[in-house]
């Protein structure tokens, strides 16, 4: 009995010794297993804010008083607000918010000290980028708060007799893009990027994979075609997937959601084209690492998370802290949600979008440049 016992411990110990060898051979899905908990821990715990502060706020005035700057640093110290400075005109604020430079834009009028010293119950005007309507709710919200207290000192001597009574002004909240705060007009469009970012990487990257599982990537090898050309005619056919998926979200966002599209259908697509680039390509790059399409699927969960987590999909981006910020402007899904919250809801120019163009294109040459070197390596 006992040494049936002892030679079943010693096969289950065998098997142990086996799973631990290939483990430690298989140091892909080993680092996963590790990594992903830390990284959700990490995400979950630090990076998420579903109350953000320190939002981009301008004002928009022309002659600055005493009582404008009192509402301006009451703003800063609310922590709602971060005051990226003074714009004059309706144009420079109406160009603050389609670029994305800044959530909120305060409009004193010019005679708004005059006529609130006569009583005359002048007009605050805080206009907001609804397209987030997570994101200015609070602040939004707080304001009239924040001038009461930012105005109270000032209403002393000849003015007391305002302080106690009904406010000696007017606040009207303006909120843009989206004024009914409709959830599915900024989560519809942002689904846009989350859909691409996971079906395209992951396909790729899984179809590239399984032909080297299957050894009919040694015969492509063996062919004379160059890395550039081999990846440039594995990714074309998905990126006709990708318009077809395309086609199929924006006829849903507007004929079952109701989203508005604002903007120029061109620009769309040409944001759309160059983000189905990035991801294709980024599937090409996982593919040349991953060793099955097991390892394949992993490696694309791994970046996925970080993806829809810190891009501003799911959450405020600038409720994030500092760092995690810096991670989710590197992320491709990010730059891609400003190019189409801006075309579809705010009707940007192209001018207001270079700043989200541009680091798509690096990302573009940056992922195929990497792609096609892993690719030479494995020729060789």
């Amino acid at each position: 009995m006992g040494g049936a016992i002892s030679r079943s411990w010693s096969r289950i110990g065998a098997v142990l010794y086996k799973e631990l060898v290939q483990m430690r051979r298989d140091r892909i899905t080993f680092a996963m297993m590790l990594s992903v908990p830390i990284m959700q821990l990490l995400l979950f715990g630090y990076a998420i804010n579903t109350d953000p502060r320190h939002l981009p706020a301008v004002v928009s005035v022309r002659q600055p008083s005493e009582f404008s700057r009192a509402i301006e640093a009451g703003m800063v110290n609310s922590r709602f607000f971060e005051m990226e400075g003074v714009v004059t005109g309706e144009e420079a604020a109406d160009r603050a918010l389609r670029s994305n430079e800044a959530d909120f834009v305060l409009v004193v009028p010019d005679d708004f000290e005059a006529r609130l010293v006569r009583g005359e119950r002048p007009q605050l005007m805080l206009e907001a980028d609804a397209a987030d309507p997570v994101a200015v709710g609070g602040p939004a919200s707080a304001m009239a708060g924040i001038v009461d207290s930012a105005l109270a000192p000032l209403l002393d001597g000849p003015l007391a007799d305002m302080a106690p009574r009904a406010p000696p002004y007017d606040l009207i909240v303006h909120r843009r893009f989206n004024p009914e705060g409709i959830t599915s007009h900024n989560v519809v469009p942002g689904l846009l990027g989350v859909i691409l970012t996971m079906t395209l990487v992951m396909i790729t990257s899984m179809a590239i994979t399984r032909e080297a599982e299957r050894g009919t990537m040694e015969t492509l090898l063996s062919t004379p075609a160059r890395p550039i050309e081999v990846m440039v005619g594995k990714i074309m056919p998905y990126v006709a997937i990708g318009y077809v998926q395309t086609a199929i979200i924006l006829l849903a966002a507007v004929f079952l959601f109701g989203v508005p599209i604002r903007g120029s259908l061109a620009l769309l697509l040409v944001a759309i084209t160059l983000f189905i680039l990035v991801n294709l390509s980024l599937g090409f790059l996982i593919s040349t690492v991953a060793r099955s399409q097991m390892q394949a699927m992993q490696l694309t969960f791994f970046l996925f998370l970080p993806s829809i987590l810190l891009s501003g999909f799911m959450f405020p981006f600038r409720g994030m802290p500092d760092w995690a910020q810096g991670i989710g402007q590197v992320l491709p899904l990010t730059h891609f949600l400003r190019l189409v919250r801006g075309v579809i809801l705010r009707d940007a120019h192209l001018s207001e979008l270079v700043g989200d163009i541009w680091p798509l294109l690096v990302q573009l040459m940056v992922i195929g440049g990497l792609a096609m070197l892993r690719y030479r390596r494995t020729l060789d």
